[in-house]
């Protein structure tokens, strides 16, 4: 694969935007509302699978070395390995599923069902995590991380998948320039 200018810069754009918007969140719990999975549907949808993974890896590492980028304005090894951890590498698949269903099909509500699937691994991974780390259970864990965000993250894959046409077809044009 070859890997051009256009591409790092994009990877590079939508890592910067996560880093931005991410540390901006409300406590509602143990887990923070923020609109850092608006901007993980939306770089899968933009940027497609493997450009989106890169530039959520690349805002993980980040986070890992120190800068205040997650909720909270937090940043350290000790955020990706304490109850929130699990979310936060839950953006991975997340986004991957994303960008494989804008990768491969052109309307948006098929987007939307691959934020959907995106979120369920990413709830999964991340209530795994934090059950493991907290000693919750599950369903105490299910009550407390996931049933309070599904009204929120059904509106963010509303407007992801709304803004990403058109930020989509701007990237396309952009790419195919020379």
């Amino acid at each position: 694969m070859n890997i051009t200018v256009k591409d790092m810069t994009l990877c590079a754009l939508f890592a910067a935007l996560l880093a931005v918007i991410a540390p901006f969140s409300i406590n509602i719990g143990p887990i923070p509302i923020s609109l850092a999975t608006f901007i993980v549907y939306l770089t899968g949808v933009v940027i497609g699978a493997w450009r989106g993974t890169v530039a959520v890896l690349v805002y993980l590492l980040l986070g890992a070395v120190g800068l205040p980028v997650f909720s909270n304005f937090a940043g350290g090894l000790q955020k990706l390995v304490g109850v929130t951890g699990g979310y936060l590498i839950g953006y991975l698949p997340c986004v991957f599923l994303t960008g494989l269903f804008a990768d491969r099909f052109e309307k948006p509500w098929l987007w939307a069902l691959g934020m959907a699937a995106g979120t369920a691994v990413l709830y999964a991974v991340g209530t795994a995590w934090f059950c493991f780390v907290s000693g919750s259970g599950l369903v105490q864990a299910l009550g407390v991380c996931v049933v309070p965000f599904l009204p929120g993250d059904a509106i963010k894959i509303a407007a992801a998948a709304l803004l990403g046409v058109t930020l989509r077809m701007i990237v396309k044009k952009t790419l195919k320039a020379r």
